[in-house]
């Protein structure tokens, strides 16, 4: 099973990136092996959404200071928030719960973790994405429906 967790605040305009992506994975249909799952702000939840998942990919949006768009593919232990001592559950995020998921689940947690990250341009309040969010949205949600269903990827020379 491969498990995606979008996380962000939807009310915070391009910080909603990763639950918007949820929502077009789910219109355009994941195959059965795919579970999905809106994680919102909440690292902790993204700790109890993992499940038997062999395969986790995670979805937010960040401020590297690179174009709005921007979408980065990182491995999961490159990214990885540890140690878990004297951290609250405001601060928990799903860099952490990649931590904690690791120490609770133990052999059961995934053995491939894949983080996407798309370049926020907008976090102020409200609703709805940047048009450059949006767009690379639409792209990655595509990108993912073709890997999770072990379609080749083409790569172009140009």
């Amino acid at each position: 099973m491969i498990t995606i967790i979008g996380c962000g605040n939807l009310i915070r305009k391009d910080d909603g990136a990763g639950p918007i992506l949820i929502r077009k994975l789910w219109d355009l249909g994941v195959p059965s092996h795919v579970r999905l799952a809106d994680g919102g702000t909440a690292g902790m939840d993204v700790v109890f959404q993992i499940g038997k998942a062999e395969e986790l990919i995670i979805i937010d949006a960040c401020t590297t200071g690179a174009e709005p768009g921007t979408v980065f593919e990182i491995p999961g232990e490159e990214v990885e928030e540890t140690p878990l001592e004297n951290i609250n559950l405001h601060d928990f995020r799903w860099n952490h719960a990649i931590a904690m998921g690791k120490w609770l689940l133990k052999n059961d947690f995934p053995k491939k973790v894949t983080v996407y990250l798309i370049e926020a341009q907008d976090l102020s309040y409200g609703t709805g994405l940047s048009p450059a969010v949006d767009e690379s949205v639409n792209k990655l949600a595509k990108k993912i429906i073709r890997k999770v269903s072990g379609e080749e990827i083409e790569v172009s020379n140009n």
